[in-house]
């Protein structure tokens, strides 16, 4: 296993950079894949709504407009055209020709139909119970599971608002003769004015809002990267410009030093902390070379006053060869 302690600085540095560079990426990835799910869950919220919008009004018109027209034809003619959730449901497939609407779905999930096409199964029954005990629900949002995949649904409440609807879901009696022979008199009867009756849901595969998901975190993480890359490039080029280079030199320098050679200066090229150490060895240097100087003199000066050197020396007190 590799020691810390046998690696260079600069490969010390790197390791630590890196270390915290996987540590942000894991980090920020969970926290942007939660809040990018969060957003693209809200991104097909606004379009799901709007498309309710959209169906409402499809709807008010068919009541109001087209209803009024034809009404008189349905004792002898079934139209579906003049039925609300039938024209909904017909404008909402020509949206879904559109790219960016095509895997939405549609459906008035309605606990009593008349079009057991629009009966509402267990999951869509759970919703529209809970609409009813809630009155001041609006709107409810979240993940169903399916044989076909996981759904992200939006649904709101289907309440009967307004006294023509009842003319075809009250009792059979007063409902269209047509009416009858088409959907028969069991279904879709009994309903009142201002009770939640269904749930106007729309749903997308789970898969699509996670891949818009992914697609946000995947070019988000990707930019992430490329300036922590970048970062830890600049980084490495400053610590071996400034740091790593500077420390070489006086480790060679104080080598030469070492071997004697005082004569060596440690380049001081800036101010900061790598000058300062530099500034610190050349005054560490001249006290060397000082001390190194004193010594040297003192070595001299004891073998100038040694005992070899007094018998080597004439006697200021000998007589002269020429005094007799």
């Amino acid at each position: 296993m590799l020691k810390l302690t046998n690696l260079k600085l600069g490969q010390k540095f790197t390791i630590l950079l890196l270390v915290v560079f996987l540590g942000g990426i894991i980090v920020s990835g969970v926290a942007l894949s939660t809040i990018l799910n969060r957003a693209a869950q809200d991104q097909i919220t606004s379009k799901a709504l709007m498309l309710m919008e959209t169906m409402n009004s499809v709807r008010e018109y068919t009541s109001s407009q087209v209803k009024p027209e034809l009404i008189d034809r349905l004792d002898t003619e079934f139209l579906p055209e003049v039925i609300p959730a039938y024209s909904a449901r017909e404008v909402f497939e020509t949206f879904r020709t559109n790219k960016d609407y095509g895997e939405f779905f549609y459906k008035e999930a309605t606990l009593n139909p008349s079009n057991l096409r629009d009966k509402a199964d267990t999951f869509e029954t759970g919703i529209v119970e809970n609409f009813r005990q809630q009155d001041s629900s609006k709107e409810v949002r979240g993940f169903r599971k399916t044989p076909s995949g996981d759904l992200f649904y939006i649904a709101r409440p289907l309440k009967v608002v307004k006294q023509s609807c009842l003319e075809c879901h009250s009792t059979p009696n007063v409902a269209p003769r047509s009416q009858i022979e088409r959907y028969g008199d069991t279904n879709g009867f009994g309903w009142k004015l201002n009770e939640v009756v269904g749930a106007q849901i729309i749903s997308v595969p789970a898969v699509t809002t996670f891949r818009i998901a992914r697609q946000s975190l995947a070019l988000i993480l990707g930019i992430v990267v490329a300036v922590f890359a970048i970062a830890i490039l600049m980084v490495n080029l400053w610590l071996k410009r400034y740091v790593v280079r500077p420390i070489n030199r006086m480790a060679m320098v104080a080598e030469a030093v070492s071997t004697g050679d005082t004569e060596a200066e440690f380049g001081q090229l800036s101010n900061d902390e790598v000058g300062k150490l530099a500034q610190a060895f050349n005054r560490m240097r001249m006290s060397l070379k000082m001390a190194m100087q004193r010594l040297e003199r003192y070595r001299m000066g004891r073998r100038s006053s040694g005992p070899g050197a007094s018998q080597n020396a004439p006697s200021q007190n000998a007589p002269s060869q020429n005094s007799h």
